[in-house]
């Protein structure tokens, strides 16, 4: 299963993809809201893990961007944010995020959001 992960802090990308690849996941890796919608379009992931707060593109901008997609509809997609009031967590619905995880978070965590998210 491939995921794209989007996050523009190069270390948190980092542990999240080693934990993802020894979960047996094939990661693709954005730095910024922009590259994340190119690599998804380019690659087709399976699920799509996105930061809020990214240069370029927020998560919010590239997650309501892709879902207007006929390809991405369907697509699983995680926003990771370090906001977690009612109001931001409205935004990530109206952008058309299937999950919301708030940092800090375990990587385990996410894998077994992924995990529910694609049965």
């Amino acid at each position: 299963m491939k995921v794209l992960i989007a996050d523009d802090e190069l270390r948190l990308r980092k542990v999240v993809s080693l934990h993802l690849k020894k979960s047996g996941f094939e990661v693709i890796e954005a730095g910024n809201g922009l590259a994340a919608v190119q690599l998804a379009e380019e690659h087709s992931p399976d699920v799509i893990v996105l930061d809020v707060m990214m240069p370029e593109k927020t998560g919010l901008e590239a997650c309501a961007e892709l879902k207007k997609m006929d390809r991405f509809k369907q697509t699983p997609i995680i926003l990771l944010t370090a906001m977690a009031e009612s109001e931001d967590l409205k935004k990530g619905e109206e952008a058309g995020a299937d999950a919301y995880l708030t940092k800090p978070f375990s990587p385990k965590e996410l894998i077994d959001i992924i995990k529910s998210r694609t049965g």
